[in-house]
């Protein structure tokens, strides 16, 4: 499709959805200065192992039985 034809179309739209088109256009080209992925998406973050070490932890009793679960045990 040629700019010429994209024009046309677009300016026989209603005033309402040329706005749209408008803030869409205003978007893309925001858009187009993001980082891209092989999938045209977001770029993925590669994870970092050990990140978190120290940052995250478990009760010792994590396995142990609830006491007010014990009359159904």
């Amino acid at each position: 499709m040629s700019s010429a034809d994209l024009f046309v179309k677009i300016e026989s739209l209603p005033e309402n959805l040329r706005k749209l088109v408008a803030e869409y256009v205003e978007y893309l080209s925001w858009r187009k200065d993001a980082p891209v992925g092989d999938d045209h998406g977001p770029k993925k973050m590669t994870p970092i192992p050990g990140l978190l070490k120290g940052k995250i932890w478990i009760a010792d009793d994590f396995n142990a039985p609830l006491d007010d679960l014990k009359g159904f045990m």
